[in-house]
């Protein structure tokens, strides 16, 4: 079995706000292998931003971690001093954005930007710099490069801006890329190739890439496994295939549910009942338990842990609980 090349665990993350402690993350363990699409999928409001921002060191004031570990090839990333973080982050673990239009600065060419990282983080010279980032910007698809090099970020397209952000963590030689609902902001021919060039990408490169979105359609055409995010704590995990054939967890089975199909035409859609829980006021227990059909005097006083429920696929339940049962 290979060694994961993320390992998280137990990740807490939390937001002092005048209102009170927000708790954005209450407990996220996951595993991202070398060269695998893993699928980071919830509701708005679930924590997936904040996942990903956590995995760069990147969570804004007031916020902060406050337990777990983030480990990169066996380093708890938590604990490294600011400039080893600095080092990591953009160069072997880069995240791309859902909007690049604000991720790229608008008064810097694209040229000028790429070659900026790529110096700060391979230390080469200018020209080397500049034929490194002509030669990343042909390998993601990127028509006549030098020309590119010298367009501001307005001139480009919103698919071509997303090329210019892989691009740019492709330069420095990215291990794992955090992909923040990287097609949200694009029309759905263009989500189509970026979604193409990032299955290319792990595939030709071996990348490993944490895609975090809502699409579910998404998650089935170009993730290898999935985690199913509830309220900042993982509630399902594994194998595209298996969540979507044998999913376990109600959660899940609602996602999936909701998702319109051309054979329900003129049926309501199906919706979870209520809302994500207020961050200020988790309920006790399983987080899920004021939503859930199922839910039961256990659900209302015990966190599920993950429990295996078949080869590589995990759930948060109660009701898979065997022992419980005894």
């Amino acid at each position: 079995m290979k060694e994961p090349l993320i390992s998280v665990r137990d990740l807490r993350v939390q937001f002092q706000t005048y209102a009170g402690v927000v708790y954005a993350l209450n407990g996220v363990s996951f595993d991202l292998y070398p060269g695998e699409i893993l699928g980071l999928v919830g509701e708005t409001g679930c924590g997936k931003s904040v996942t990903g921002l956590a995995l760069l060191g990147l969570i804004p004031p007031p916020g902060q971690v406050v337990g777990g570990e983030i480990r990169y090839r066996g380093r708890n990333l938590l604990a490294l001093p600011p400039a080893q973080w600095q080092a990591l982050r953009g160069g072997k673990i880069a995240m791309i954005f859902q909007d690049p239009a604000a991720a790229l600065n608008p008064v810097f060419t694209v040229g000028e930007q790429m070659e900026l990282v790529t110096r700060r983080h391979r230390r080469l010279g200018r020209d080397a710099a500049r034929r490194q980032a002509a030669e990343v910007l042909r390998s993601v698809g990127m028509p006549e490069p030098e020309r590119i090099l010298e367009t501001y970020p307005h001139e480009l397209s919103g698919g071509m801006q997303q090329r210019v952000m892989i691009a740019m963590a492709l330069s420095c030689g990215a291990e794992v890329l955090v992909a923040d609902e990287p097609t949200t902001a694009l029309d759905v021919t263009i989500q189509a190739q970026i979604l193409d060039l990032l299955v290319d990408l792990k595939r030709t490169r071996g990348l490993s890439i944490l895609l975090i979105t809502h699409n579910l359609g998404v998650v089935a055409e170009t993730c290898d496994r999935v985690a199913v995010l509830y309220a900042g704590f993982i509630v399902e995990t594994g194998p595209t295939e298996a969540i979507f054939q044998a999913m376990k967890h109600p959660y899940t089975q609602g996602l999936l549910a909701a998702i319109p199909r051309p054979s329900h035409r003129g049926r309501p859609l199906q919706a979870i009942p209520g809302t994500v829980p207020d961050g200020l006021q988790p309920p006790p227990g399983c987080l899920f338990h004021p939503r859930c059909p199922f839910a039961w005097d256990r659900c209302r006083q015990e966190r599920p842990a993950l429990l295996e429920v078949a080869d590589g696929h995990q759930v948060a339940c109660h009701l898979y609980d065997r022992e419980a049962e005894r």
